[in-house]
């Protein structure tokens, strides 16, 4: 396999997706840098994948913050030589009806999933640039195909990923610079903790704790193989986007 070895950038890796695709990589041989707010928790993912022989680095990130995101890169580079894959996965979930005017919660939407996404678009293509190779890819969501309601701003922010993520595809394609959007469905992690209407985090936390035979809901572990499906492909291939929902979700 061509994971083996490969430096792998992740933001948002405290748990869920990331933490899940961290853990796949470094079964592969792949070596990785995490990257979240809660750099407590970094560091116990850290020592567990360092007691499975793997090459593992952290730093307290918050991809809001541009100099953060740039010093997370900075730490692979520092420590590896360079980077293979920045995989883009933070995120947080605002669910409401527009009426109820969450402005704090709208604005925290567009600085986390869209600015989150362009700081290491931003931060990671000088990098690529010099290497003449390097893959983004983009934690996107069900949400940036569809529109329902309840959740309008948490859709133009996963619509504009998928926007921004083309643009890059056609800019930097020439450049050795290959670009993957992953869209999951309903998936079980903690993103449901960001969801700031008391009514629609009920609904999804009942339906994150839904048995995964059920099919109305997957597992990190689920979307993990995902991305590695993406970053295990050679240099004259580019999985553009990879849609995976849980067999029983209805849109």
């Amino acid at each position: 396999m061509s994971i083996k070895n490969k430096v792998v950038v992740i933001t948002g890796a405290s748990s869920g997706i990331g933490r899940a695709t961290a853990r796949l990589l470094v079964e592969q041989g792949a070596k990785v840098v995490l990257g979240a707010r809660r750099v407590e928790r970094l560091a116990e993912i850290a020592d567990e994948l360092k007691d499975e022989a793997g090459e593992v680095a952290f730093k307290a990130t918050d991809v809001t913050k541009r100099s953060e995101v740039a010093a997370l890169l900075d730490v692979a580079v520092q420590r590896f030589g360079h980077v293979d894959v920045l995989y883009n996965n933070a995120g947080v979930m605002p669910q409401g009806l527009l009426s109820s005017r969450d402005y704090d919660g709208w604005q925290l939407a567009i600085e986390t999933n869209i600015m989150g996404v362009l700081n290491g678009i931003g931060e990671a293509l000088p990098i690529f640039k010099k290497q003449h190779d390097g893959l983004i890819i983009a934690t996107d969501s069900v949400a940036g195909h569809v529109v329902y309601p309840g959740s309008a701003v948490y859709n133009g922010t996963k619509f504009a990923v998928r926007a921004i993520m083309e643009g890059l595809r056609q800019e930097e394609n020439a450049d050795g610079i290959r670009s993957t959007i992953i869209s999951p469905g309903a998936v079980k992690t903690e993103l449901v903790n960001s969801v700031r209407d008391a009514a629609f985090q009920k609904n999804i936390e009942t339906l994150f704790d839904s048995p995964e035979e059920s099919g109305l809901a997957i597992s990190p572990e689920d979307v993990a193989k995902a991305v590695l499906y993406a970053i295990d492909q050679p240099k004259h291939v580019v999985v553009s986007e990879v849609l995976i929902r849980p067999a029983q979700q209805p849109v």
